[in-house]
């Protein structure tokens, strides 16, 4: 009987544990449980449906313009 009791005190401190995780770090929790779906999604394009975050990264350019460098010098090597 003892072992029983001690088996049971063991999977409930268990679960109470996976609780007080799952509470402490829930908003870090759904954010990576959201992107883990979005990602093993077969029918997910992140083509189709850019958010603002990325609209606006889309439509820069990928290289900055260099005409306006700066009129230093460049280093010399040592």
């Amino acid at each position: 009987m003892g072992a029983v009791v001690t088996a049971v005190i063991a999977i409930a401190a268990v679960v109470l544990g996976w609780v007080a995780i799952e509470m402490a770090c829930k908003p870090c929790l759904e954010t990576g449980r959201r992107a883990m779906d979005r990602a093993l999604d077969p029918n997910y394009d992140p083509d189709d449906s850019p958010t603002n975050a990325t609209a606006a990264a889309a439509t820069e350019p990928l290289l900055a313009d260099l005409s306006a460098a700066s009129a230093a010098q460049p280093a010399k090597a040592i």
